[in-house]
């Protein structure tokens, strides 16, 4: 076993780390393990790896792995988990042996976190802190995942289901609520978005300033209506020698949103959008990201369609940011009327009978048509599994099949199994969104599926480009056009989001 190497290329690991080079990490790190697979470490390091790049499902497997290898290692000794060595780059072999005594519970519990499971993360911070028990930092974060967990526990005792529920929508009138003479902001006359309104709330938006929640309010619930009397799937006929642009996640970077409509117009009935979910949460712009959206929703219904991602759910929104932020710059009232109005979204779109477009990806089983697509009943939660959930949550592989999701939930699917919905649906185009890529899209399965993904130097650290694509009828053709983040406000990501995940983080 030349150990020697495994750990040259731990180190080589470590510095594509700092570097927030990820996927090369990863890399670097297998090839580690396939020397040594005895090792804890090397699955600890590529576990909080994974776990940067939203692959929730790989970093539990790894540090699972990594407390099964060595258990050994809760014997070794406790550090503060305060110091930077719960980071997977170590200045000492002591530093290493103190870190490895909880690092693959403290991962495998971070990453049960960020997917909002909190009974198992705290099973792993309970170990935590039965390793370190006299450990301030331990006992701080065993702390606030006992409150998470307590939250939690009460949200679900008081939640009101099926049939008792009240619409949110429904009880509020925005025609009454009164706007301050002091207030300087965009107004809509009446009850029609104009072109003007918009423009204004943008200029406003971009010099940090707020809409006027009767505004708000009005804008949200007219995109309601608008959304709620749409299919689960969405055909969208596009007139030869017109265009079409397709844009993936956002994620609240509202300044790289204004970058696109700089470089491709603003949407309207002759510049129409399609926008593939994953508007909101991670960036600290969420709220302008949505209300800007939905505006141009209201003004031209045709000029824009809205697909729906994993993030446009509670549970997301609860942990990444758009919550807080919208409890922040709007009310508490706002929070229960967004997750309803996400849960009309619709979950996929077919352009021209050609081209399916869907947030995450395909099936676990073969034979999914286009009209079980629109069958499905779209008004609630994202579930945990089933078909609504694969649309949202799937990623491909290179493999053919089918494997595990890396991020544990959905699934990975091969070129074949993309084939085989084309062919079975008469299409021929998958477009998705959901994963970070470095050069703003990725085409793979023989030229069959692309990602597009539309936040440039995703979380302020990624590097990545962002990109779009513009269809032209009738030959529908990708043209792919790639572009650079922009400045914006000294507002860091996840500047709104639960505490708890940002120390973690």
């Amino acid at each position: 076993m030349d150990t020697k190497r495994a750990e040259e290329l731990k180190v080589l690991a470590n510095e594509a780390f700092k570097g927030n080079k990820y996927n090369q990490a990863i890399d670097l790190y297998t090839q580690a393990i396939e020397i040594n697979s005895q090792n804890g470490v090397y699955y600890a390091n590529r576990a909080f790896a994974h776990t940067k790049l939203e692959e929730y499902g790989s970093a539990i497997q790894d540090a699972t792995k990594a407390i099964e290898v060595d258990p050994k290692y809760s014997k070794a000794g406790c550090f503060s988990l305060g110091c930077k060595g719960v980071l997977p780059y170590f200045n000492s072999v002591s530093c290493i042996l103190k870190a490895l005594s909880i690092q693959g519970y403290y991962r495998r519990g971070a990453a049960y976190l960020a997917m909002g499971k909190f009974k198992d993360a705290l099973k792993d911070f309970q170990q935590v802190k039965k390793i370190c028990p006299n450990d301030p930092d331990a006992t701080k974060k065993l702390k606030e995942c006992e409150k998470a967990v307590m939250k939690l526990k009460f949200e679900e005792a008081i939640a009101v289901h099926g049939s008792e529920k009240c619409s949110v929508a429904e009880s509020i009138d925005f025609h009454t609520i009164e706007v301050e003479p002091q207030y300087t902001g965009a107004r809509i006359e009446g009850e029609v978005v104009t072109l003007d309104f918009v423009k204004k709330m943008l200029d406003d938006f971009k010099n940090q300033k707020s809409l006027h929640r009767r505004y708000a309010y009005q804008i949200v619930l007219q995109t309601r209506e608008m959304l709620r009397a749409l299919p689960s799937l969405v055909d969208v006929s596009i007139a030869e020698g017109k265009h079409f642009t397709v844009c993936g996640d956002v994620h609240g970077q509202f300044y790289d949103l204004l970058n696109i409509f700089e470089l491709n117009g603003l949407p309207s009935e002759d510049n129409p959008y399609l926008f593939n979910g994953d508007f909101v949460d991670r960036g600290s712009f969420s709220l302008e990201v949505i209300l800007t959206l939905f505006a141009f929703k209201c003004m031209s219904p045709s000029g824009i369609h809205l697909a729906r991602g994993n993030h446009e759910s509670k549970n997301m929104n609860k942990i990444y940011g758009f919550e807080g932020e919208v409890k922040s710059k709007l009310s508490e009232a706002f929070i229960e009327l967004f997750a309803e109005v996400f849960c009309c979204l619709p979950l996929a779109h077919v352009l021209n009978g050609k081209v399916f477009i869907v947030h995450g990806g395909l099936f676990s089983v073969d034979g999914v048509k286009l009209s079980d697509i629109r069958k499905i009943d779209r008004f609630c939660e994202p579930p945990e599994e089933g078909l609504m959930c694969e649309l949202l949550w799937s990623d491909p592989q290179p493999l053919p099949g089918r494997g595990p999701s890396k991020r544990g939930v959905g699934l990975s699917f091969g070129g074949d199994v993309t084939k085989r919905f084309l062919q079975e649906n008469n299409l021929d185009l998958v477009v998705r969104s959901h994963e970070v890529k470095d050069e703003g899209y990725e085409i793979e399965h023989d030229g069959k599926l692309i990602t597009v993904f539309s936040a440039p130097n995703y979380c302020d650290q990624m590097g990545n480009k962002g990109a779009y694509i513009r269809f032209e009828a009738p030959d529908m053709k990708p043209n792919i056009v790639t572009f650079s983040s922009v400045p914006h406000p000294d507002v860091k990501p996840m500047a709104y989001a639960n505490n708890f995940l940002r120390m973690f983080s």
